[in-house]
């Protein structure tokens, strides 16, 4: 439908129209429609406190009440006409209101400014959006747990990698154990910027406050804000709790991303460590063969536009002064998308691990193969007295020396091993096995069986906390 454009409600300085393609170029309502139901909230709670301090009639709160209500019905209904002359979902909402219930719908407005309509609507937004990610972050520890604790009783052993090199052997379920201690501080991030940014700024006007005697403490509670923020220009200039919001999403992105890279590779035929759901990846157009792991390829590339979205308001930001600028409406579209994006992730992983398949024998051949129980060869050397530097480099002439000739340290003879150290022996080297390495490392938060069950009879207890 073509309208005529309406007369701007800001317009009554201006005796030019606005360009068509400053129009275009000005206009947010494309994405910050998505504000809608904050937007009416924040009205409906603004309309409500100006009645009960006497600035507005009962009467004119009951018919601005039920307008914006029935504005709000039209929307979730999809029936909401949106209008890209009106700007953006402030002016929309506003004008639907006038068109509504007529000139009294301009009351609405008092002693308040886009400005801090628009910093109170994206707060609710943010605010909901990190409790959530929080949520979905605490169901997807929880499902790293279940797996942990499933496969603490089958004892699988999975080699450990430094520089992508075998390095020493763990237990599957400790490697599990790593990203539920990640999850929990992604957790805990958003959960503490959520608390952080649990003020409003609704009363803040344009920068200066209001002259009107409004209750700020009323609003904030009536929006579900622990209280109103303190200072009027930081209440409507500053966006760093969508920046804490985002540097949150970003550490989340690049903990997912690891795991999808240690997912990829352990998927492939060279490593065979596992096995990824049918639902969860995809074939090959020509190669009938494959496999793809499409999910976990996404989830490591997508982390490249969280990190972008962080980056992007960081430097928007930088250069504003305070208070409001046009600028600050670059803030909205990269929290929409990390969140989606995030949101969709967290989701994907929570169904897909408990369907992924280990297969015990490849991992432990693999720990098994990369001379990964070296280290415990110098303990035991160390632990009978010889210096760990002199101990050290003994092994690693024992590994120079089975690697040479295709062996591992435990088919190296008698011989050999009394040549390198007369503490060692074919015996000794036979006892070395993945599973004793295992077994020794019993520091706290170590791989043993008992230090990894104690790890998660502690994350359980805490995530029931």
């Amino acid at each position: 439908m073509t309208h005529t454009q309406d007369k701007k409600l800001w317009g009554g300085r201006f005796a030019e129209a606005t360009a068509e393609l400053v129009e275009l170029f000005n206009a947010s309502v494309g994405f910050d429609q998505r504000l809608a139901e904050q937007d009416i909230r924040g009205s409906l709670a603004h309309v409500a406190m100006l009645g009960q301090v006497g600035i507005l009639s009962a009467g004119e709160v009951a018919q601005i009440t039920e307008g914006l209500n029935g504005v709000l019905a039209d929307i979730r209904a999809g029936s909401f006409e949106w209008r890209l002359d009106r700007e953006d979902v402030h002016m929309n909402v506003e004008a639907a209101l006038r068109d509504r219930i007529g000139p009294v719908a301009g009351k609405l407005h008092t002693a308040r400014s886009r400005n801090d309509q628009v910093a109170v609507d994206f707060r609710l937004f943010t605010k909901e959006a990190a409790l959530d990610l929080a949520d979905k972050t605490r169901a997807l520890r929880s499902v790293m747990l279940d797996e942990a604790e499933k496969h603490l009783g089958t004892g699988v052993i999975l080699p450990g990698y430094t520089h992508l090199q075998v390095a020493q052997p763990i237990l599957l379920a400790h490697w599990f154990m790593a990203y539920v201690a990640m999850l929990e501080r992604d957790e805990g991030r958003f959960r503490d910027a959520a608390e952080r940014m649990d003020e409003s700024p609704l009363g803040s006007s344009a920068l200066a406050g209001t002259p009107w005697p409004i209750d700020r403490f009323a609003t904030a509670g009536a929006l579900g804000f622990a209280r109103p923020t303190a200072n009027s220009l930081d209440g409507v200039g500053s966006r760093d709790f969508a920046i804490e919001f985002l540097s949150a999403c970003a550490i989340l992105a690049a903990h997912l991303s690891r795991l999808s890279e240690e997912l990829i590779l352990y998927s492939t035929f060279e490593f065979g460590f596992l096995t990824l759901p049918d639902s969860h990846t995809t074939g090959s157009s020509i190669m009938p063969q494959k496999k793809n792991p499409d999910v976990s390829e996404l989830a490591r590339g997508k982390a490249g536009r969280v990190f972008g979205n962080l980056m992007g308001l960081l430097t928007v930001v930088k250069g504003t002064p305070l208070a409001y600028n046009k600028d600050l409406q670059e803030d909205k579209e990269g929290v929409f998308d990390s969140y989606d994006t995030l949101s969709i992730v967290l989701r994907l992983y929570a169904e897909m691990m408990p369907k992924t398949v280990w297969h015990a024998e490849k991992t432990r051949e693999a720990a098994a193969r990369g001379y990964s129980t070296a280290t415990d060869v110098a303990d035991f050397l160390a632990r009978s007295g010889v210096p760990f530097r002199e101990a050290h480099e003994v092994v690693g002439g024992l590994v120079g020396l089975a690697s040479r000739s295709g062996r591992q340290l435990w088919e190296l003879t008698d011989a050999e091993l009394k040549a390198a150290h007369p503490l060692l022996s074919a015996e000794v080297a036979r006892t070395l096995t993945v599973e004793e390495s295992v077994r020794g490392r019993q520091s706290y938060g170590g791989t043993a069986p008992e230090q990894v069950a104690r790890a998660i009879a502690d994350a359980r207890k805490a995530l029931g906390a």
